[in-house]
């Protein structure tokens, strides 16, 4: 690639990388606070008082049990969330189409998007993580796990974010995702509990859920403890995130859901 071009790629793609980081900094009461303060009250209310009944969970207490489950949440719902508002809005205001027509590559548009909602979700999950840490002992076992953990799952649901965005044409429909489907994922994925306390055929069923190999990973990085095996748990999330950047990629060369 000339010289020229490549820089003017890398003004562009960093480009959209900063306005999607000031866009979180300028409204960080609505991007970084709410979803710090539930985090906090999921752990004071599961971890500290439904915890103390529970007891220990796999020789661990129940609040270090969770903590990695909640860490996860935080990842995976900012890094879907700001994605799909974020590129909504543009499909919206229609200031999309001055990037469409610009030379950037659509790789680097998409990428862009995506290290925004990253930046996000790791931003939240690292104030999730202090505050655990707060409340009790966090190991950190495999500290590599936990990067490369967090990092896959935050750059999946960035990607599913940007495909719900294409698709909505309207407000609404940005929320029905979060709300009917990665939220009921959330709970089912292993977050309060290990699947090792399910009946065979509910374990089964479980292994549905993507979510439950995400947080496995992780709480295998802090853990050092899972009920999947790391390189499956690997596998699944490498599978997710090739399909899903694949997908995305081909409809925004389409142009799927931002041609009038």
């Amino acid at each position: 690639m000339h010289p020229e071009r490549a820089r003017a790629n890398w003004i562009g793609f960093s480009t959209i990388v900063r306005k999607e980081m000031q866009r979180i900094l300028r409204i960080w009461v609505q991007t970084l606070v709410p979803p710090v303060i539930q985090a906090t009250l999921y752990i004071l209310i599961f971890g500290s008082v439904v915890g103390s009944r529970v007891g220990h969970m796999r020789g661990y207490s129940y609040m270090a049990y969770i903590a990695p489950g909640l860490i996860m949440m935080a990842v995976v719902t900012n890094s879907y969330s700001n994605v799909v508002s974020s590129f909504f809005g543009s499909k919206f205001a229609r200031h999309i189409e001055e990037l469409l027509v610009s030379p950037l590559p659509n790789v680097l548009i998409l990428l862009g998007y995506m290290a925004g909602g990253m930046a996000r979700g790791l931003t939240v999950a690292a104030a999730v993580t202090l505050i655990a840490a707060l409340f009790t002992h966090l190991h950190f076992a495999h500290p590599w796990v936990i990067i490369t953990g967090g990092l896959m799952a935050s750059a999946v649901f960035a990607l599913g974010g940007f495909l719900n965005a294409l698709f909505a044409t309207k407000f609404d429909e940005i929320s029905i995702i979060p709300n009917f489907v990665i939220t009921p994922l959330v709970y089912l994925g292993g977050v309060f509990y290990s699947i090792s306390l399910l009946p065979v055929f509910w374990q089964h069923v479980t292994r549905v859920d993507p979510l439950l190999y995400m947080v496995d990973t992780l709480r295998y990085g802090f853990l050092g403890i899972s009920d999947i095996p790391l390189g499956e748990a690997y596998g699944i999330m490498g599978g997710f995130l090739v399909t899903l950047f694949c997908v995305s990629l081909w409809l925004l060369k389409r142009g799927t859901g931002l041609k009038a």
